[in-house]
C-alpha cells in the first residue's frame, strides 16, 4: 500500500469518527434535553395538583362561614383565584342539588333517564332494575332485574341488595350503558338523600329528572342562576312554575378545582367532602376523590 493511499485510507476513518462522535453528541444532547422537559413537566404537574389541593382546602374553610351574604354560592358557579402563579378555577356544588339514586322514586329516574336519550320502554326496564338493585330482597318488580335476569344475560354477579355505596356502581345495574352513565353522573349522588333536586344548587343534569323540563330549558336556568347573587336568587322558577327557595347551608359538597401553571400544565381535582370536625382535627372529611378527569 503507497503511501498516498494510506493517506486516503486514515482520512476516512478519521471522517467516521467525527460522524460518530456528531451523531453520540447528538443523542446525548437531546436525550439530556428530553430528561430536562420530563422533569420540569413533572415538576409543573406538582405544583398544578398541590394548587388545586391548596384551593380546595381554602373553599372547604369559606363554605363554613355561618354568613350567607359572603359564604360561596354552591351552584356549580366558576370561582377563580392565583395561588403563586397557578391559575385557578374552582367549582362548588351542594350535594343536595343532586339527585340520590338510594332514594329517587321510579317515576324520577325514569324522567332522568328518558331525558338523556334513553326510549320509554328501555327507561322503564332500567328504572326498575335500578330500583331492584337498591331494595333488599330478591323479588324482581314488575319490569325489574334480579339475580336470575342478571344470569340470564351471562352475568355472574347479580344486584346487591342494598344501598349504592358510590355512584359508579350504577355501571353494574342490568342495561346501564356507559355513554348514558357518562351524561347523568355529574347529576347524581349517593350522599344527598334528596329523593329530587334542590333548584337552589341544582346541575342541569340533575334538573333532566324533573318532570315537563327539557335539557335547553334546564342549561337556561343554570346559566339564569349562576348570574345572580344571593339576594336575587330566591323567587327563580323553572319553565313548569316550580320556583328556587333558599335552604341555608349544607353539610355535603363537591368540589372541583383545576390549577393551570404559566407553561400551560394543568392538574384537576374533584373532591366530596362533608363539613365537621374529624378526630384527627380537620374540619371536614373526605368522602370521595378524583383527579385528572373530564366531562
Amino acid at each position: 500500500m503507497t503511501p498516498r493511499t494510506q493517506k486516503g485510507v486514515a482520512l476516512v476513518l478519521v471522517l467516521w469518527i467525527l460522524i460518530l462522535v456528531t451523531v453520540a453528541s447528538g443523542a446525548y444532547a437531546l436525550m439530556a434535553r428530553m430528561d430536562q422537559l420530563e422533569a420540569n413537566t413533572l415538576l409543573s404537574t406538582t405544583q398544578a395538583r398541590l394548587s388545586a389541593e391548596a384551593a380546595i382546602n381554602l373553599m372547604a374553610v369559606q363554605l363554613r362561614d355561618a354568613d350567607d351574604f359572603t359564604r360561596p354560592i354552591a351552584d356549580g358557579r366558576p370561582y377563580y383565584m392565583n395561588l403563586d402563579g397557578s391559575e385557578i378555577e374552582v367549582r362548588v356544588t351542594d350535594e343536595r342539588g343532586k339527585l340520590d339514586i338510594n332514594t329517587a322514586q321510579e317515576d324520577t329516574l325514569f324522567n332522568l333517564l328518558v331525558n338523556n336519550g334513553l326510549s320509554p320502554s328501555d327507561a322503564e326496564l332500567l328504572a326498575a332494575a335500578i330500583l331492584d338493585w337498591r331494595d333488599p330482597d330478591d323479588l324482581e318488580r314488575v319490569n325489574g332485574a334480579e339475580l336470575d335476569a342478571y344470569e340470564g344475560a351471562g352475568l355472574a354477579v347479580g344486584p346487591a341488595n342494598r344501598a349504592f355505596m358510590m355512584k359508579a356502581e350504577l355501571l353494574q345495574v342490568l342495561g346501564m350503558p356507559y355513554e348514558l352513565y357518562r351524561r347523568i353522573e355529574p347529576g347524581i349522588t349517593v350522599y344527598s338523600k334528596a329523593s329530587i333536586p334542590d333548584l337552589g344548587f341544582a346541575p342541569a343534569e340533575a334538573l333532566l329528572a324533573i318532570e315537563g323540563i327539557t335539557r335547553e330549558e334546564a342549561e337556561e336556568f343554570v346559566a339564569q342562576r349562576n348570574e345572580l347573587d344571593h339576594e336575587s336568587l330566591t323567587g327563580l322558577a323553572l319553565p313548569n312554575g316550580e320556583a328556587l327557595v333558599a335552604r341555608g347551608r349544607g353539610l355535603t359538597y363537591s368540589i372541583a378545582a383545576k390549577a393551570t401553571m404559566p407553561n400551560g400544565i394543568w392538574e384537576q381535582l374533584e373532591v366530596t367532602i362533608r363539613l365537621g370536625g374529624t378526630t384527627d382535627g380537620r374540619p371536614f372529611r373526605v368522602l370521595s376523590w378524583r383527579e385528572g378527569f373530564h366531562h
